[in-house]
């Protein structure tokens, strides 16, 4: 089995696994990341989101052979203090209720404030389109994200 060195959260992790393994499942099983989280496993409701060189891109989808030279930031990385504006903001507003899906919103909220630090409205429907709450928390999530671009 082939050996990939990934940069995960600053540091470098030697992973043995078959070309076609999906990030998301690196990240739980063999450096027991667990924050990053297993939603439907194509791509499509979010919960896997991490970040790989500052975009927000799905865990699931993203193959190991794929990743060797990029910067991958999970949940876990983004703040080592969980004092990330987006994440103030997220605690502020009470956006969790079951929390499953909070990792993915975050990370996609992170990349987008990182790359637009004034979004408007249509701006953050577009960034979090296809992050899905299935407690519905949506207008919360975007007044989190509103907060979090005036931190």
């Amino acid at each position: 089995m082939p050996i990939y060195n990934l940069k995960i959260n600053g540091e470098i992790h030697s992973i043995e696994a078959d070309s076609d393994t999906p990030l998301l499942w690196v990240l739980r099983d063999q450096i027991n990341l667990l924050g990053t989280k297993y939603g439907c496993g194509i791509g499509q409701c979010g919960a896997c989101t991490v970040h790989v060189n500052g975009n927000a891109l799905r865990s699931c989808s993203l193959l190991i052979s794929q990743l060797q030279g990029m910067d991958i930031v999970t949940i876990e990385g983004l703040s080592k203090e969980g004092d990330h504006p987006v994440q103030q903001a997220w605690l502020q507003h009470d956006v969790p209720q079951c929390g499953y899906c909070q990792s993915g919103q975050i990370m996609s909220a992170a990349a987008l404030l990182k790359n637009n630090p004034n979004p408007s409205d249509s701006d953050i429907d577009a960034a979090m389109n296809g992050n899905i709450c299935r407690c519905g928390t949506y207008v919360r999530i975007k007044e989190a994200i509103k907060t979090a671009s005036k931190l």
